[in-house]
């Protein structure tokens, strides 16, 4: 079992890697999941759960449920249940169930525990660590929010024996994202290993977390540093409202949004075309080479203004300089942004 830990600004708490520890809350527990990770693995948990109680909320699965009526739900069950201030509430789930988890738990009494067992390995990966919680609404993702961090972190890579390879090809996309802003040593390693072994995976499991932890713990706002871990998140968002959260999974946006994010990169002169060329190559390794076209460049371009990044009508870039190193610019011109636009309108 590897424990690692997360400081934030309130406290500190652990991310265990390994078998799924027993859990013991003296109090109320309710467990959110979906219906497809609950007949997987929800009796698992139940065995691992020492509680007073413990309830149970299914909510549906996908990115476009991830909304106020689904928080609606969670909450109603929550006060039907009689949570108070001492209950906890677990995370079964992906990065929708993370999110919305956390969200939930934040704003329930004015915040409440919980605990986060992530089931992907995106999740695992990214959206399980570092207490950014929130939903959707139509003017784009995760627009409604607030940071609240978890009690602690399950990560089980048994959970990602059932994992469909799409969704395994979606969280390689984000461990990708790691190497390339904050460590170069790592790039190179994902570049001559195979991640579809067990211990390969759960190093890279590993090394992931750890990178941000420590992203985390010197910047849990996102005030600097942390607004790395957004690399190719900008275009990316723009990409999952454009095609209603249905068309991509959420790494999978994320991967052409790395791609647009080189492009620019590269006109900008922070990253040569070598270096896009090998982010690339490692990227199609994985099977995220996938097609997309902009179909209105000036639409598009508009809808950076709601990046959570952006302000004062600035469009925040986090862009690679190098590989393992990273830079956020403010500065990035618009004709040189729409050329880039430009080239993704016609592939």
């Amino acid at each position: 079992m590897e424990e690692i830990i997360v400081y934030a600004s309130q406290a500190k708490y652990p991310v265990f890697i390994g078998s799924l520890q027993k859990i013991i809350h003296q109090g109320k527990v309710l467990i959110i999941s979906n219906p497809k990770i609950a007949g997987l693995h929800l009796d698992r948990l139940l065995q691992n759960i020492s509680a007073d109680e413990v309830y149970i909320s299914i909510i549906p699965d996908g990115e476009c449920y991830k909304n106020f009526e689904t928080l609606g739900q969670i909450l109603e069950t929550a006060f039907n249940s009689r949570l108070d201030r001492k209950s906890l509430m677990i995370a079964l789930g992906g990065g929708v169930v993370s999110d919305i988890t956390g969200f939930a738990s934040a704003i329930y009494q004015r915040g409440i525990d919980f605990i986060a067992i992530p089931t992907t390995l995106l999740a695992q990966v990214d959206a399980s660590v570092g207490g950014k919680t929130g939903i959707n609404n139509h003017f784009g993702k995760n627009l409604v929010g607030v940071f609240h961090q978890p009690k602690a972190v399950h990560i089980d890579p048994f959970f990602l024996s059932t994992l469909p390879e799409r969704e395994f090809r979606a969280g390689v996309a984000e461990i990708i994202k790691m190497a390339v802003c904050f460590e170069r040593d790592f790039f190179l390693w994902l570049q001559n290993c195979d991640l579809s072994t067990p211990d390969s995976l759960q190093t890279a499991i590993s090394k992931s977390v750890r990178i941000k932890a420590k992203v985390v713990s010197s910047d849990e706002k996102e005030q600097g540093v942390r607004a790395g871990l957004n690399y190719g998140h900008t275009f990316a968002h723009v990409i999952e409202n454009e095609t209603n959260y249905s068309l991509f999974l959420h790494g999978e946006a994320v991967a052409i949004g790395m791609l647009m994010a080189n492009d620019l990169a590269v006109a900008l002169g922070y990253l040569s075309f070598e270096e896009s060329s090998e982010i690339a190559a490692l990227l199609k390794k994985y099977g995220l080479d996938l097609d997309y076209k902009i179909q209105d460049i000036q639409m598009f371009y508009d809808k950076f203004f709601l990046d959570k990044k952006s302000c004062f009508q600035k469009i925040k870039f986090v862009l690679p300089a190098g590989i393992g190193n990273l830079i956020i610019t403010e500065n990035a011109p618009k004709e040189v942004v729409m050329r880039v636009l430009e080239k993704w309108s016609k592939k």
